[in-house]
């Protein structure tokens, strides 16, 4: 692999996989200018730099019944490194969290909650968000619609 990871020709490998990561080799190697050979191995390098970090099926939320989005702006009392902690190992156990960003500003996390409907969201909210300890306030707003969801970063 050349010097820097991110040359022309895996700049391009990856814009591929992310808009079809179950592209065949052989198709991939066309598609950068390559034999499958040296791109199998590039692939590899990049897997193996975690650069790429696995392959998933991009699921539709609404065709498996969780058409609700919310996203949840949540204020800790404190900002202490025991209760940031204790707040994100909370969040990596409840499936319904879909992404969560630790944030500057007034609010100190967003979180994307993902729900077949909105009694599921009260549930969720009297039995684990407002049970953590720590929280201090919690403001939801409903996504009414998608405008744009991508996973392809755009890769300079």
């Amino acid at each position: 692999m050349p010097k820097s990871p991110l040359d022309t020709i895996n700049r391009k490998i990856l814009t591929s996989l992310q808009r079809d990561g179950r592209m065949a080799f052989h198709d991939l190697a066309a598609r950068v200018g390559l034999t499958p050979s040296p791109t199998l191995r590039r692939v590899r390098l990049l897997e193996e730099a975690k650069i790429i970090r696995g392959y998933v099926a991009v699921v539709d939320q609404k065709a498996v019944g969780l058409p609700i989005s919310i996203f949840a702006s949540v204020k800790l009392e404190r900002q202490r490194e025991h209760d940031i902690n204790r707040f994100a190992t909370a969040v990596e156990g409840w499936p319904e969290v879909v992404e969560c960003y630790l944030m500057t500003g007034q609010r100190d996390y967003l979180l994307r909650i993902v729900v077949p409907d909105l009694e599921a969201y009260e549930v969720f909210l009297k039995t684990k968000l407002t049970r953590l300890e720590g929280v201090g306030s919690i403001e939801s707003s409903f996504a009414l619609a998608q405008v744009k969801h991508t996973n392809v970063l755009p890769i300079p």
